[in-house]
């Protein structure tokens, strides 16, 4: 089978068990380490959609949160190394929590055999208007004569959102006043009231208050502009080229998978969301697509992440409570 013939058999459900190496004999499972309703569930069930139809076999969507994603993370970890058991991974759930934390209990890059990027959402960079500061040079410039010091919120101690903000804080060289919240609710009333300064969070839940101008949104912590806020510049532009910080989404299976069935789910993966239905339905919720070219290519990059955030983790001296 030609390289033509491969991608048509994988675009139709009908043909795609020609097009793989390995075949599923019986249903799967995709474990999302979150409870249901949240970016990672809605991403997590319409990708298991369009994984199924090539698959030909049902792919059944379980949600086991606690602990920021260890306890999900922990089933797939300890599943068989078959290909039947897979894990939605991110860089909260895997990448952070294994450095947050004192201790895991799985080997976070033996434990796991990564298959493909899904989609990925850049943060964007928030004050209160209150803040005197219209881009991050005059936020460095205010955070470095304020007295007291300005104040970040986070959703968490140890979540994407107060790693965000520490490596901004890094790259600044200023030290700001870390105000956790559980949740991204409450605190987006407290920044909208001015009871704190900054927030750096996903694109989306930010959008419709940067749009009503209840607050201000300085950078977006990602390699190119997001259509949605077009004239919001990245931190490259803005100076700060290493402060970097998106959710991304990722599929991995349990570590020591045979690479025959690894390749199958990859290619059944980046099929499902080469489908236009599917980009459509993601992106609507704020994040853009992106995908893997090779399963080594995910785990090149899940290196990376885990470098540079393990790094960020070290100078900040962040501890899970």
């Amino acid at each position: 089978m030609n390289r033509r013939d491969l991608f048509a058999a994988l675009a139709c459900p009908a043909l795609a068990s020609q097009a793989l190496a390995w075949v599923p004999d019986r249903p799967l499972r995709l474990i999302i380490p979150f409870a249901p309703g949240g970016t990672n569930d809605i991403i997590g069930r319409q990708v298991a959609e369009g994984m199924a139809a090539r698959l030909g076999q049902s792919i059944i969507v379980e949600n086991r949160g606690g602990a920021g994603g260890v306890l999900g993370s922990e089933m797939v970890a300890k599943a068989a190394p078959d290909g039947y058991t897979l894990l939605l991974g991110g860089s909260g759930s895997l990448v952070i929590n294994s450095f947050v934390h004192r201790r895991v209990p799985y080997d976070p890059v033996a434990g796991f055999a990564p298959i493909g990027l899904m989609a990925s959402g850049a943060n964007i960079i928030t004050v209160h208007p209150g803040v005197p500061a219209r881009n991050l040079a005059e936020l460095q410039a205010v955070a470095r004569r304020a007295a007291p010091p300005l104040n970040y919120a986070s959703s968490g101690v140890g979540t994407t959102s107060h790693l965000a903000s520490a490596m901004l804080c890094q790259a600044m060289g200023v030290e700001l006043e870390h105000i956790p919240y559980r949740g991204t609710g409450p605190l987006l009333s407290d920044l909208v009231a001015g009871r704190v300064q900054m927030f750096t969070n996903a694109l989306a839940p930010m959008q419709p208050q940067v749009e009503a101008g209840t607050i201000r949104a300085l950078a977006i912590a990602g390699p190119s502009r997001n259509a949605a806020l077009p004239h919001l510049p990245t931190t490259a532009e803005a100076g700060f080229p290493s402060v970097l910080a998106a959710t991304w989404f990722a599929l991995f299976a349990t570590g020591g998978t045979p690479p025959e069935r690894i390749a199958s789910l990859h290619a059944a993966l980046n099929a499902a969301m080469a489908d236009p239905v599917l980009r459509a339905r993601i992106t609507e919720g704020g994040v853009d697509i992106e995908t893997s070219a090779s399963p080594a290519e995910l785990s090149r990059f899940y290196l990376e992440e885990r470098a540079r955030w393990g790094a960020v983790v070290r100078r900040a001296n962040i501890q899970a409570e």
